[in-house]
């Protein structure tokens, strides 16, 4: 199931996805995963788009039996070697998630860091349905975005720019319907003034399209956090944590 967006982790990118996402979010997102979810030691957690596996690593950390999944093989090889140098129960895969089969029932899956919104519709469906036929009955999965509706068309931007480490990060963005996506072209500019460009789509959904595409899957949306376990979610906060059931 491939798209536009499967080479946009390489190259100077995959170092900057790693600076991004604040230390003390991921801290406070693993916190919420362990305590909202009830999770013990032996818990089976699947981890979707997993990237460098800042959430696998840690969550593997307190004891839970967690497996990774990213297409981006770098990525998986950092966690293989975290896993196998730390003796964490964590198995990291390179596979298409709308296709991976671990053979295993698990108690939670979470697609975190927006990366269910690199899908079209049919391939949302799909990795929704994949995700379902591995988890127990009333177990949940944790869906987290900050590009549905409510979201983007406030914070859209045509362009911007920011100094993210040694490198700059320039976009320039077009929000396209039929599909509703936000075509993305970023230019990275490294200090030795080599530049990569990358581009990148995101497709956008509204919640309601969002708990139909969790419906037809065999979820039901429970719960939506801004601030997850604090805040409940409201149009316009920068983030949005989903959480749905497996009936």
């Amino acid at each position: 199931m491939s798209n536009i967006n499967d080479t946009f982790f390489d190259g100077y990118y995959k170092q900057i996805w790693k600076t991004i996402i604040p230390y003390e979010l991921t801290i406070k997102e693993v916190d919420f995963i362990l305590s909202y979810f009830n999770l013990q030691q032996g818990s089976k957690l699947l981890d979707l788009m997993c990237g460098y596996g800042r959430h696998s690593i840690a969550l593997a950390k307190k004891g839970i039996n967690v497996t990774a999944v990213d297409n981006l093989g770098d990525y998986i090889d950092e966690i293989q070697q975290t896993a196998q140098s730390e003796n964490l129960h964590l198995t990291a895969v390179k596979a298409d998630i709308g296709n991976f089969k671990s053979g295993d029932v698990f108690d939670l899956a979470i697609c975190m860091g927006n990366s269910l919104q690199f899908f079209d519709e049919a391939g949302v469906t799909r990795i929704l349905t994949n995700t379902a036929s591995q988890l127990a009955k009333g177990a949940k999965l944790l869906i987290n975005s900050w590009s549905v509706t409510e979201i983007a068309v406030k914070n859209f931007q045509n362009k911007s720019w920011s100094q993210i480490g040694e490198f700059k990060f320039l976009t320039s963005s077009e929000y396209h319907f039929h599909p509703s996506r936000i075509e993305v072209i970023s230019t990275i500019i490294a200090r030795d003034g080599t530049t990569e460009e990358k581009t990148a789509i995101d497709y956008i959904y509204s919640i309601n399209e969002m708990e139909a595409m969790l419906k037809k899957a065999g979820f039901q949306l429970q719960e939506m956090f801004s601030i997850p376990g604090r805040k409940k979610f409201t149009p316009g906060e920068p983030r949005i944590y989903m959480i749905a059931e497996k009936l």
